[in-house]
Order: C-alpha cells, then sequence, then structure tokens
C-alpha cells in the first residue's frame, strides 16, 4: 500500500465514523433541538440543530436536500482525481483530501438518511454572538480544503523558486 493510502484511509474512515458517532449521541442527549448545553461556560455548547441547506445556513429552497446531495457527490468525484493525480508518496496532499473526503461523506449520509438534514451541535460564541452550528464533518471538510490550498499554493510556487535558484 502506497503512502498516500494508507494516510488517506484510516483518515477518511476516522473522520466519518467519528462524526456519525458524535450526530448520534447529538441526537440522542442533546433533544430537544435548539437547546444549548453549556460545555465551556456559554462559549462553547452544545446545542442540537437540523440544518436542511449547506454551510453558512445557504439554501436552494425546496430543492436543497437533492442539490446538495448532488453537490458533494460532484466534490467527491472531483475529490478522486485530486488524490489519483498526487503523487504515491504525498501524504500532505492525502491527509487534506480524506479530511475533505471524509466531511463530506458524514454529510451526504445525514442527507441521504433525512429529511431534516444534516445534524449540526456545536456551538461557539459569546452572549448573542454566536459562530454558526457545525460538527465534525464540518470541522474535517474546512481544516481539509484549507491545507489542501496551503499545499497546492507551495506547490504552484515551487518552479519560481527553482527558477530563481538557477
Amino acid at each position: 500500500m502506497s503512502p498516500k493510502a494508507a494516510t488517506f484511509w484510516p483518515i477518511t474512515l476516522g473522520v466519518l465514523l467519528t462524526d456519525y458517532t458524535t450526530k448520534r449521541l447529538a441526537v440522542e442527549h442533546l433533544s430537544p433541538a435548539y437547546s444549548p448545553h453549556d460545555v465551556i461556560g456559554s462559549v462553547v455548547r452544545f446545542t442540537l440543530a437540523f440544518n436542511p441547506g449547506a454551510a453558512f445556513s445557504m439554501s436552494l429552497g425546496g430543492a436543497s436536500r437533492w442539490g446538495f446531495t448532488a453537490a458533494a457527490i460532484l466534490a467527491l468525484g472531483v475529490l478522486s482525481f485530486v488524490y489519483r493525480g498526487a503523487k504515491h508518496n504525498d501524504v500532505t496532499q492525502s491527509v487534506a483530501v480524506a479530511l475533505i473526503a471524509g466531511g463530506a461523506l458524514g454529510n451526504l449520509a445525514d442527507r441521504l438518511r433525512s429529511v431534516r438534514g444534516v445534524v449540526d451541535f456545536i456551538d461557539i460564541g459569546v452572549g448573542d454572538v454566536r459562530f454558526w452550528t457545525f460538527n465534525i464533518a464540518d470541522m474535517g471538510v474546512t481544516c481539509g480544503a484549507v491545507l489542501l490550498v496551503v499545499v497546492l499554493w507551495q506547490r504552484g510556487r515551487e518552479p519560481e523558486a527553482t527558477a530563481v535558484s538557477s
């Protein structure tokens, strides 16, 4: 097994299983929805929420469930090309793609499982100034996307560094 595969599969499955488990626990222990439970004062709360849209409350109206399902499947297809395009020993790019893929699969599973939408529960903020409510899958997608941008940006700068040193 290549180093990228040995990195990709455990991280993807780890994000997916952690996301699934924490969402099930949230539904079981945080009901009723939209009732905050303080974890670290009121800064970090667990608040069960269901998001029929996408990140930042984006919505396609009545088409949100299937529109965002199609978008996730398309994104996973693009990620497969990014993964396959990486060198066999490119562990960093593999980590980035795995985080995004695991998160995308976690939220996709929620969309397919329930018309209520994606389960969110991590609620951060101060007083009435709150960040949007999110989940482990969202964290994977966000961290993976930032890492992938950094990796690709650095890789794009490599020829410049080679040309300058010549």
